[in-house]
């Protein structure tokens, strides 16, 4: 059961970095990285996994570490520890893959100061185990990574009108997609205005599809609301109904009852009546016989 809720806790802290604390849409942070380095499709895998891989080693000696780094010199320890990673990916990336290394330059050493690993560090990896610290270094690396993507899929489609592969990654040969006649093609896309322009287009329609969304369950919560007060009103309509039914059998049974107590009444004093006068006979009789006398 235990490690059942674990393995569930793992699991949101992993999504949350992905979808509803993604760095770059939701949370707005290394936008450098994300305005620079998303000419190409290609360029952006690589800064995004640069960055997966400084997210999951820098959280997870930080937490390790969380509780030996004195509370006064946390952050100096924190961009040292991410210093650290990021120069041996750097050297790593200038041995390996050269292109992608020309092509990033100086935004691989930027990462050390990206908003999100330091972020990440500070929030997260600070307050957690290593690895629920892993998880979350994954998930706001691999959030990172989508989008940056998404904005260069668009800029490199738009800008040029085509994917190209190989220029950085040596995979043997470089691959071309042609998606749009070149003719069609806005090269501004892929200068500098276009990352602010694609940038501001996507978060317009993630913030308009977030309104949409919701609106429509507040939508659903007044009809909910509605049809509860429908509801209600209907049960006090029926029991105010039923209180006036009640109300009227009790006034035709005290009716009811009033004309038997009359009729019982006028029945008992037609009884009497013969009585007493047969009572007042010898009276009157009486009365005669001293006036004879």
């Amino acid at each position: 059961m235990e490690k059942t809720k674990k393995v569930s806790k793992n699991k949101a802290v992993l999504l949350a970095g992905i979808i509803t604390e993604n760095p770059t849409f939701v949370s707005l942070l290394g936008m450098c990285p994300t305005l620079a380095t998303t000419k190409s499709v290609e360029a952006a895998i690589g800064m995004g996994l640069l960055v997966i891989l400084t997210l999951i080693g820098s959280n997870t000696i930080i937490s390790l570490l969380r509780k030996v780094i004195p509370s006064q010199v946390k952050i100096p320890c924190y961009i040292l520890i991410i210093a650290t990673f990021v120069t041996i990916l750097k050297m790593l990336t200038e041995a390996f893959i050269p292109d992608l290394y020309s092509s990033l330059g100086v935004f691989i050493s930027l990462i050390v100061v990206n908003c999100i690993i330091l972020g990440r560090a500070e929030a997260f990896a600070s307050k957690n185990g290593p690895v629920a610290s892993f998880f979350d270094g994954l998930g706001s690396g691999i959030g990172f990574t989508l989008a940056i993507c998404v904005i260069a899929l668009i800029r490199e489609v738009v800008g040029t009108g085509a994917l190209s592969f190989g220029v950085y990654f040596p995979i043997g040969a470089q691959y071309i997609f042609h998606i749009i006649p070149e003719a069609y093609a806005v090269p501004i896309f892929v200068q500098s205005a276009g990352g602010f322009l694609t940038l501001a287009f996507v978060l317009a329609f993630l913030a308009w599809r977030k309104n949409r969304k919701e609106a429509k369950k507040i939508a659903l919560e007044r009809a909910r609301i509605e049809e509860l007060k429908a509801k209600k009103a209907k049960e006090l309509a029926e029991k105010k109904a039923k209180e006036e039914a009640l109300k009227a059998e009790e006034a035709k049974q005290a009716l009811e009852n009033a004309k038997a107590a009359e009729t019982t009444v006028n029945n008992e004093a037609k009884e009497e009546a013969p009585t007493s006068e047969a009572k007042e006979e010898p009276k009157v009789e009486k009365e005669e016989s001293k006036e004879v006398a």
